[in-house]
């Protein structure tokens, strides 16, 4: 069984910006394979279904990004899954160009608070994740105001085609494990 959780933050107002490509790309997952993604449980969003015969649960954390190592550790709890090899999260990365993707098996948090806390919560940084790149923060730019904007029109269309990825990444990891899945999905992306 996997947990996979997409970070974000929850309101109208968070609705496709960059911080918020975690929630869009389980959005995305869970109409692939017809899970829906709407019990309370965890102070997150969950939604219990299979991607190609594996058991997952999807699940948007509902505390806010800064606190989204709450969610996953009460979900890991009780679902007693290894957070080592059982757990892929989502989230942006603005070290990367819009719409590539980096999978990892550990790392820091570089800087994202999501991911601090999801690290302080595990008390470890060994866990799966796919990093969806949203583009580096223009110079002058506040790094809040620049991740929680929204995409650009040739952006949010990047993102369309980015959220497919991420879902072929996922059933790569879900299926032939996460050694494939890097081999397969990280190289650099050609620009449009």
């Amino acid at each position: 069984m996997y947990i996979i959780a997409g970070l974000g933050n929850l309101g109208k107002e968070y609705d496709n910006t960059r911080h918020n490509i975690g929630f869009a790309a389980i959005d995305y997952i869970a109409e692939t394979y017809g899970i829906s993604v709407d019990d309370k449980k965890f102070k997150a969003k969950i939604g219990k279904g299979m991607i190609e015969g594996e058991k997952v649960i999807l699940l948007k954390p509902q505390t806010y990004m800064n606190l989204s190592g709450e969610s996953i550790r009460l979900a890991l709890d009780f679902f007693k899954v290894d957070e080592k090899t059982e757990l892929l999260v989502l989230f942006d990365d603005i070290s990367l160009d819009v719409g590539q993707l980096r999978i990892r098996k550990k790392g820091s948090a570089g800087g994202h608070n999501g991911l601090k806390n999801i690290i302080s919560h595990l008390g470890h940084d060994s866990f799966q994740r796919i990093k969806i790149g949203v583009g580096e923060k223009p110079k002058g730019y506040d790094l809040a105001d620049y991740v929680l904007g929204h995409f650009s029109k040739d952006e949010m269309k990047r993102m369309d085609e980015t959220v497919i990825q991420v879902n072929q990444a996922v059933k790569s990891i879900v299926t032939d494990g996460i050694e494939n899945a890097m081999n397969q999905f990280n190289k650099k992306q050609e620009t449009l």
